[in-house]
């Protein structure tokens, strides 16, 4: 074991911002690398996890897939790698949210028109509930 400071998983999950059995989830899915075993079988992590833990909560906070997050971890581990790999995968990624951002606002549309027609009766006149049981357009 090195001189490097180790962590307890629930130290890590208060700095990383990332809770106990997503870290564990996590690791069973490859994303984390196993972490170091005390002699008792306790997980030990050291801040390159945590720093790592919270590249993969702000990925995920940006939108990006669990796939397109193990490929950016690739990539910002290979020293080698050029900027333009990862620009192509920022590019790819805000094309799906600007489609993801359109298909959003036709829904609000959609939701302020049906919610402008709602007369505020019974359930069973609820235009609302009703426009849910309409096929798509």
């Amino acid at each position: 074991q090195s001189q490097e400071m180790r962590m307890k998983i629930s130290t890590v999950a208060a700095n990383s911002g990332c809770n106990l059995e997503t870290i564990r989830y996590y690791e069973r899915i490859g994303l984390m690398p196993p972490p170091e075993r005390t002699p008792k079988g306790y997980r030990e992590y050291s801040e390159a996890d945590v720093e790592q833990l919270r590249f993969i909560s702000r990925g995920r906070g940006l939108g990006f897939s669990l796939q397109e997050i193990r490929s950016l971890l690739r990539l910002a581990q290979d020293p080698g790698i050029s900027c333009s790999e990862v620009d192509q995968l920022a590019r790819k990624h805000l094309d799906d949210i600007l489609v993801r951002l359109k298909d959003l606002q036709r829904m609000a549309r959609e939701l302020e028109r049906t919610i402008d027609h709602c007369g505020g009766g019974q359930r069973g006149e609820c235009t609302i509930l009703d426009s849910l049981r309409q096929p798509t357009t």
